[in-house]
């Protein structure tokens, strides 16, 4: 397959760099919501908007004809709390609402083995397979799964940019469930030891009101900086808005220009106090975002509110991630996140192109909230996603193929801007019918992986294309990549697609 290498994405900082997505074997050019009961239907499936690409599909996105629209085009997203969320409900014998699993999280939740570009920019990897034998596409026909993979270089910890890092955490009631705001505390402990002495930390509290725990510190006053997280208590109601008003004030004062900086936001989302909805608060601080500070949320907690959560990290120029455990905890703070702090790439948008000759019918799998205009692919005044170094990230699409095509498919590019520059750059590259004909036994482990978590997610969610394969199918095939990978991850998605099955 051909390939094209580019230069940059970017992204915020926010804990958990559960980055990876699927991987690959390619080529190359890079609501507070409650789960519901296990094995209870839950809630109706939330119709899914769909623009102007094809028709829906009770409620949900369908096929698009690329001879009415050829072009696909979205925001890159790097969030992965969807998945953490329902994982950690499901293994408690729960069910996420459906209208809180996004299948594009799921996939982007496991490593991926995509070749890292020699620069700034992204390689762009297209492959693909045929569908499994137990998959039952409807209607049925030659229908082929295509993948889009995305990777940006990774950074030396050791050579990084300093980062100034504002810390806003919610030590309202609902945090002192068991669990919560303990682990938050001794991930930053954590946090702190492994930053070096020249990045800066100020720490943030909410409950009824926001104050500053502590102002922006250099690392090198270690000490106080693990006092002021020791004197983390539980109080009052969760006025979200405050908190967040008054880390972006306090992270504008301690702006270090040149350098990465950073509004960490660790928080059940369970706001009920002041403005409650993403749009109202990131009002308040959309000048601090456009001086690049950039908001990472991390969400914690059985009872999370999710959808505030995503859309304050979608609209605020960052990303989410969801901890469950203090070993995720630990190993986001000391494994992933110092060396993710700074970016790569800002507004980061992905077009592919179906060709009509050879392409029947195209759909995109998730990324639902993240689709826009195709027109406004090379309008740098509308938003795309940022990206940090070392992520990479998945698209997944099921192409029904016209009878005897042959040839070129679709063409995959990706925009960006340089974060400090500012300047746009672009990479891409093709995919062929050939490309995606292998079958899906001998396809890359990690293929397969993106396969199961999508179509877990698209089960999870009520979508009529989760009725395509069954759970127990599923697990097999994470079973089966986790034994190809030797990828605990996997393993514990195949088990987690187990106990959903009942």
């Amino acid at each position: 397959m051909a390939s094209i290498t580019g230069v940059r994405t970017t992204v915020v900082v926010l804990l958990v760099v559960a980055l990876a997505g699927c991987s690959s074997s390619s080529k190359t050019s890079s609501s507070a919501n409650r789960g519901a009961p296990a094995g209870v239907p839950g809630h109706p499936p939330t119709p899914t908007p769909y623009g102007s690409h094809g028709d829906n599909r009770d409620g949900f996105a369908s096929e698009v004809d690329p001879a009415n629209d050829p072009q696909s085009t979205f925001a890159m997203d790097v969030d992965t709390a969807s998945y953490g969320y329902a994982r950690n409900l499901i293994k408690q014998g729960q069910r996420p609402v459906p209208q809180d699993v996004r299948p594009e999280e799921f996939v982007n939740a496991f490593r991926e083995d995509y070749p890292q570009p020699a620069g700034n920019g992204f390689t762009v990897s297209l492959d693909g397979t045929r569908l499994p034998g137990t998959h039952h596409a409807q209607p049925s026909g030659d229908v082929r799964l295509l993948r889009v993979g995305l990777q940006t270089r990774a950074e030396d910890r050791t050579t990084r940019p300093d980062a100034a890092l504002t810390f806003v955490i919610d030590v309202s009631g609902s945090m002192g469930d068991p669990g919560k705001l303990d682990m938050v505390k001794g991930a930053l402990h954590t946090l702190v030891d492994q930053l070096r002495p020249n990045d800066s930390v100020a720490i943030v509290t909410f409950s009824d009101e926001a104050r500053v725990l502590r102002p922006m510190t250099r690392v090198a006053q270690r000490a106080d900086l693990h006092a002021a997280v020791d004197r983390l208590t539980i109080e009052g109601s969760t006025n979200l808005e405050a908190g967040l008003v008054e880390g972006y004030r306090v992270a504008r004062e301690g702006f270090r220009a040149g350098l990465t900086n950073r509004v960490i936001l660790l928080s059940d989302g369970l706001a009920n106090v002041g403005d409650t909805a993403a749009s109202p608060i990131l009002t308040q601080v959309r000048e601090a975002a456009s001086k690049q500070i950039t908001l990472l949320g991390v969400g914690v907690g059985n009872d999370y509110g999710d959808s505030l959560m995503e859309q304050l990290a979608d609209q605020g120029d960052g990303y989410v991630v969801y901890l469950s455990e203090p070993a995720q905890a630990r190993k986001v703070f000391v494994e992933q996140l110092p060396a993710a702090l700074s970016v790569r790439a800002m507004d980061a948008k992905v077009q592919v192109t179906f060709d009509p000759q050879t392409v029947a019918r195209y759909r995109l799998v998730g990324y639902d909230d993240r689709r826009i205009a195709d027109s406004s692919f090379r309008n740098d005044h509308v938003d795309g996603g940022e990206v940090g170094p070392g992520h990479s990230v998945t698209a997944l699409y099921t192409v029904r193929l016209r009878e005897g095509a042959r040839g070129h498919v679709a063409q995959a590019q990706i925009r960006w801007h340089d974060p400090g520059t500012r300047e746009a750059h672009e990479a891409g590259a093709t995919v062929t019918v050939a490309d995606l004909g292998g079958s899906f036994a001998d396809a890359a482990p990690r293929l397969q992986v993106c396969y199961a978590a999508a179509w877990f997610a698209e089960a999870l969610r009520h979508s009529p294309y989760g009725t395509e394969v069954g759970l127990g199918d599923l697990a097999q095939i994470a079973a089966r990549a986790a034994g190809r990978t030797d990828d605990a991850d996997v393993a514990d998605l195949a088990e987690v697609i187990r106990r959903a099955a009942g």
